[in-house]
């Protein structure tokens, strides 16, 4: 079993930046694919950035890219997802999943088998 743990949300003005962070125990994650989701209010929980194992390949939600860095330090177990030019559309709650089965860049929330609790990032003035 994995556990997932998120940190690092809160209170942000549009523009702002905030780096989240999801520290992983249990097992090593160093091969699963790493994945950063969000729910925002009324919403169903969409897909942001995903990184496979190595860190060699990530992939964006279109809206996200070029603001948002999907990063990890596999000695730290840890992955991170750098926040920049907030806008208040991106107020969320984030989860941290972990894909140990496909371990590919994936952006389905099925393919990715353990889930933090999230942690919620508002981004208003």
């Amino acid at each position: 079993q994995v556990q997932l743990v998120e940190s690092g949300g809160g209170l942000v003005q549009p523009g702002g930046s905030l780096r989240l962070s999801c520290a992983a125990s249990g097992r090593t994650i160093s091969t699963y694919t790493m994945g950063w989701f969000r729910q925002a209010p009324g919403k169903e929980r969409a897909f942001v950035a995903a990184i496979t194992g190595s860190g060699s390949s990530t992939f964006y939600a279109p809206s996200m890219k070029g603001r948002f860095t999907i990063a990890r330090d596999n000695a730290k177990n840890t992955v991170y997802l750098q926040m920049n030019s907030l806008k208040p559309e991106d107020t969320a709650v984030y989860y941290c999943a972990a894909d140990s089965r496909f371990l590919r860049i994936n952006i389905r929330e099925y393919e990715y088998d353990y889930w933090g609790q999230g942690t919620q990032v508002t981004v208003s003035s």
